[in-house]
């Protein structure tokens, strides 16, 4: 049987672009080496939050009196929390197997090695998976990515190391942690270990923790976590590490030299990298910076090969991933008219606690870019119900707007919940809203959501 598209890769690029193509009425087979979900559902997103969730119930249970509550004698059970974990991210895979049980859609568990057709044979491919062999006329990649691993000496075969997959499967806290990088996964986990009474320290290399954000917004999350007690080190670097000492040069230590900081885990955290296993054959596919080259239809430069997701090195999030695999199939399918990717209007969002949400081109990008921009911005507190819900915290939400054409370019706040309203904020920078467009957009009230229109 020859398919109409071999996938391989079941994350969230993958299971979307099978489920479009098979609904369709196409032939598809997905392969899959490990569970359906990819990363973001089985060790990435969807068990750090339901772990995060359940910290911050705990946290939240401790600080009730802000609110006239009495809670005596609270406490957590971390086995009891990863044991729902665990149930939730099973639950959400066997959703995705229901979703592809169809007659039009193969799923392969094993791993995939793909090839071109021999010479002469036509336009197409072959798959050999678990000594069985699949021939397909498109191919589309999403193998995703892998932890980076620093050169950084004595990390390997280091019993003290984590990983952010180590740390989501561990059965029992570590009684103190020293988290190496501050970005997303770094910040999440040290949210994490917080609110549940572990000892924290984060060092980051950068002049300050979530670099690519608007800096004044991850200020403010800075200033509050260094008060709630988490040891937050930035420009500083790690030289080495032995056993569960990590030795630092950094100006935050006295004297602003070097110093060596210990703990029993260290959760080396310092991004991911595309996953390229397995695609040897494919030896004439183009590469950019380590990712394979796509272009704005996710077509690599080869014949009927299609890339998706993480392993594309463009935004490693899981809505882009399902984005890219319904325009890649869309254009497979000869879809009018052809839809592409608002590169410029993807949210993204940190779990820590004030949550952080943005979209959009921050001040400093503008500048760097040579747009003249008008900033507004205003503390979260100018929502009511932010002021219900959130006891002594201010938080802060701004808005880049062309000082030109007065469209929206960005938006950028920190405050619970702006998770859930950030979209609003995504659909204005996708369509070019302007800002008298913007303000005829009602919100309901109370919401948090109101502080988009209050800023305008």
């Amino acid at each position: 049987m020859k398919y109409f598209l071999a996938i391989i890769g079941g994350g969230p690029a993958g299971y979307t672009a099978a489920e479009k193509a098979s609904k369709a009425g196409k032939d598809v087979v997905l392969f899959e080496q490990s569970a359906l979900g990819g990363t973001c559902l089985n060790v990435g997103c969807i068990p750090t939050k339901s772990l995060l969730y359940g910290a911050k119930q705990y946290f939240n249970a401790t600080h009730a009196q802000k609110y006239g509550v009495t809670a005596e004698n609270v406490a957590f059970d971390f086995s009891a929390m990863q044991k729902r974990k665990t149930i939730v991210v099973r639950k959400l895979v066997a959703g995705i197997k229901q979703r592809l049980n169809n007659e039009h859609c193969t799923v392969v568990n094993g791993v995939a090695y793909p090839r071109p057709l021999p010479e002469g044979k036509g336009e197409g491919f072959i798959i050999s998976c678990n000594e069985a062999e699949y021939e397909a006329e498109n191919l589309m990649i999403c193998t995703g990515s892998t932890n980076f691993v620093p050169p950084i000496p004595g990390i390997k075969d280091n019993p003290a190391i984590w990983d952010s997959t180590d740390a989501l499967a561990a059965a029992e806290l570590p009684k103190s942690i020293i988290i190496v990088g501050g970005g997303v996964i770094g910040m999440e986990f040290a949210t994490l270990y917080h609110e549940l009474g572990v000892p924290v320290t984060v060092i980051e290399a950068m002049p300050t923790i979530l670099p690519n954000l608007d800096p004044e917004v991850v200020q403010i999350l800075l200033e509050k976590y260094k008060k709630a007690g988490i040891n937050i080190l930035t420009s500083t670097k790690v030289e080495k590490i032995e056993g569960n000492e990590v030795s630092v040069s950094s100006p935050s230590l006295q004297g602003g030299d070097g110093g060596r900081l210990a703990a029993e885990r260290i959760l080396v955290s310092v991004g991911r990298r595309a996953n390229l296993l397995g695609l040897e054959a494919l030896n004439d596919i183009e590469l950019e910076r380590g990712a394979i080259k796509i272009d704005e239809f996710c077509k690599t430069n080869l014949p009927n090969v299609y890339a998706c997701g993480d392993v594309t090195g463009k935004i490693m999030l899981a809505h882009v991933a399902s984005r890219q695999a319904e325009v890649a199939v869309g254009r497979m399918l000869k879809e009018i008219p052809l839809q592409r990717i608002a590169y410029n209007a993807i949210p993204s969002v940190v779990y820590t606690n004030p949550e952080i949400a943005s979209v959009g081109i921050t001040e400093a990008q503008a500048e760097s870019m040579s747009i003249p921009v008008e900033v507004k911005k205003l503390p979260m507190t100018f929502s009511g119900r932010f002021m219900a819900e959130n006891e002594g915290e201010t938080g802060l939400c701004k808005m880049i707007v062309d000082a030109k054409n007065h469209s929206v370019l960005g938006v950028h706040c920190i405050g619970n919940p702006c998770s859930e309203f950030i979209s609003a904020a995504s659909f204005a920078v996708r369509n070019g809203y302007t800002v008298p467009e913007f303000r005829q957009v009602v919100f309901p009230h109370p919401t948090v959501s109101e502080i988009l229109h209050e800023i305008l």
